[in-house]
């Protein structure tokens, strides 16, 4: 005969974005596991556990579910219907966009979510270190797509414009976490983009 059990005594989804928001905001270390039970609504630790295991597993999870929401808005370097130009562009105004608004933490959870992690939890940081090399890749691509349609010169070192680029979209997580102005964050974007024009073949 099937145990029934006690029913939940959360909703699944909004514990994992309760806990997306203290891991965006503070990070993986510093989140303590009684502070993931409290933005969860005070949940017991065998609660927790059953429903996600530990805090590692929780905080995979939460990747995921940040990877399929926020972090769509890299996901145009990816189109190869999309310019190139246009796609690195609109990466790099989307990312902004997304880490300055003030309905969530500051900043990208990708890129400041595991950088103050002690040896130990060094692995974290691999977690999300693959998602920022698909970013880089995919900034490359789009370089490499431009070069070879004649768009930009023979001579672009694809490697060096991929991380300049790359490098700034990084930077927008510091930017956004110091309170940087969107309006200042759209100027830098025109500027940089003056950068690819002057490849132009």
């Amino acid at each position: 005969m099937a145990r029934t059990g006690r029913p939940r005594e959360f909703d699944r989804d909004e514990a994992l974005d309760a806990a997306l928001s203290l891991f965006w905001a503070q990070g993986y270390e510093p989140t303590s596991l009684a502070q993931l039970k409290a933005c969860m609504g005070d949940i017991s630790s065998a609660s927790f556990y059953a429903a996600f295991g530990s805090k590692e597993a929780l905080f995979r999870e939460v990747v995921g579910r940040y990877q399929s929401t926020y972090g769509q808005v890299t996901a145009c370097l990816t189109d190869g219907s999309l310019p190139p130009r246009q796609a690195i562009e609109r990466a790099l105004r989307r990312s902004a966009e997304m880490q300055t608004n003030q309905e969530h933490p500051p900043g990208c959870l990708m890129i400041l979510g595991a950088n103050n992690c002690a040896p130990e939890n060094r692995h974290i940081d691999g977690v999300l270190a693959a998602d920022r090399m698909k970013n880089r890749q995919g900034i490359r691509d789009c370089i490499a797509r431009a070069v070879a349609s004649g768009e930009l010169s023979p001579s672009t070192d694809a490697d060096a414009l991929a991380t300049v680029f790359h490098t700034f979209l990084m930077g927008i997580a510091f930017e956004a976490r110091d309170r940087t102005e969107p309006a200042k964050l759209s100027a830098s974007i025109d500027s940089l983009m003056e950068l690819w024009d002057r490849h132009r073949a």
